[in-house]
């Protein structure tokens, strides 16, 4: 116990006090790495808030080692400055390799600019998306079908990037598909991940397309091991069904110039209680058990 208490002693009363101090100031270059410190400890987080910092410091133990070397003529600190200086240099080396590592294509990055990164998905995160769809994108000419009613079978979910795609059901036209819209998230939605299923209606393109598939059972296997995609595109789908029904309900009317809302079913029950019933569509939907692409019944009186 005596020998600890000897040693703090030593530690701290075993050196001069300040009994003095320098009354002119350190040079420009030490001043110059405090503020490079300052700053470079106020970069935020991600890759490029990584290459922020580690600059900035890099730079500031740069200076502070040359202060050392030049005014304090002191090699000790000289070279404690100048190896944090190398590690901040390697790890912004390596975080560099990091980000050029998950660098895209043109549509994969501008994908990620419109729909990823306003919800603040990172770049690796987007990578393992991209990843399980095999960084490709794929081109649907124009008057060629996506899907065929009755026909085509359930077994990926795409979304589209340029173009548009018209979608009818036995002929009849129900809503179009814009870029960074999904072209069959309803079906998506109306199926389980052991059920299959065709689509009940047609996706045509009307101008040269192009768009991102992912396999059902590939896409499955990416939600499983990792649950923060699984909620992203539970989000992504459910906002893109609402547009769709939305745009259904846009081309619903129930006479007299009134608009029917999918919102308020039953103002109209109140508004209109001189409407005859509308009859029911020529060309009425088959769709699978849930599927948002239905259109809205038709208002009856009560």
């Amino acid at each position: 116990m005596g020998d600890n208490a000897s040693f703090w002693e030593s530690l701290i009363y075993a050196h001069p006090t300040c009994t003095t101090w320098k009354q002119e100031a350190e040079g420009s270059i030490y001043h110059l790495a405090s503020i490079l410190f300052v700053v470079g400890f106020m970069g935020g987080s991600g890759f490029f808030g990584l290459l922020y910092v580690f600059s900035l410091l890099g730079l500031g133990f740069l200076c502070s080692s040359v202060w050392a070397w030049l005014d304090v003529c002191a090699a000790d600190i000289f070279s404690w400055n100048f190896a944090l200086f190398t590690i901040c240099f390697v790890q912004f080396i390596y975080v560099t390799y990091q980000v050029r590592s998950v660098a895209f294509d043109r549509e994969f990055q501008e994908l990620y600019s419109a729909l990823f990164q306003p919800l603040g998905i990172s770049l690796t995160v987007y990578r393992k998306i991209v990843l399980c769809c095999d960084a490709e994108v794929i081109t649907l000419e124009k008057e060629h079908c996506y899907a065929m009613q009755g026909k085509t079978p359930i077994d990926k979910l795409s979304l589209l990037v340029s173009g548009r795609i018209r979608v009818t059901v036995d002929g009849e036209f129900l809503h179009y598909i814009f870029p960074l819209q999904f072209l069959d998230s309803p079906e998506w939605d109306s199926l389980r991940p052991t059920e299959e299923g065709i689509f009940q209606v047609t996706l045509t393109a009307e101008t040269d397309c192009r768009y991102v598939a992912w396999r059902r059972k590939k896409l499955y296997l990416l939600f499983a091991k990792h649950r923060f995609i699984s909620r992203l595109f539970s989000i992504l789908i459910g906002s893109d069904i609402a547009e769709k029904l939305y745009a259904l309900n846009d081309r619903v009317h129930v006479g007299q110039g009134f608009r029917y809302d999918i919102r308020l079913p039953n103002f109209y029950h109140v508004a209109l209680p001189d409407t005859p019933p509308v009859p029911p569509s020529p060309h009425p939907r088959r769709l699978q058990r849930g599927s948002p692409r239905r259109k809205p019944a038709a208002v009856t009186n009560c």
